[in-house]
C-alpha cells in the first residue's frame, strides 16, 4: 500500500473520532446547560472528512436529529465522502 494512503486512512480515522466524539461533547454539555459547541465547528469537522463518525455520532447518542440539516447533511455527506474515498484510491 502506497504512503499517501496509509496517511490518508490514518487522517480519516482520527477526523472521524473527533467527529464522534464532538457530537457525544455537545450532547453532554446541551444536557448539563453548559456553554454548547457552535453547529459550525460540528460541520467543518464532518465536510474535512469526518462525515461517518460524527454521522454515527449523531445517531448512536441521538443528537441534532430533529435538525433538518444534520439529518439529511451528513448522510450526503457520507456517500460523498465515500466516493471521494473510492475515486481516489483505486
Amino acid at each position: 500500500m502506497e504512503t499517501w494512503v496509509i496517511a490518508l486512512n490514518l487522517y480519516l480515522i482520527v477526523i472521524n473520532i473527533a467527529g464522534f466524539v464532538l457530537m457525544g461533547r455537545d450532547k453532554e454539555k446541551a444536557r448539563r446547560g453548559e456553554y454548547r459547541i457552535s453547529e459550525r465547528t460540528l460541520w467543518q469537522v464532518a465536510i474535512l472528512g469526518g462525515s461517518v463518525g460524527s454521522y454515527f455520532g449523531m445517531r448512536i447518542q441521538r443528537h441534532k436529529t430533529k435538525h433538518v440539516a444534520f439529518r439529511l447533511g451528513f448522510p450526503l455527506l457520507v456517500i460523498l465522502h465515500g466516493g471521494l474515498y473510492v475515486w481516489f484510491v483505486l
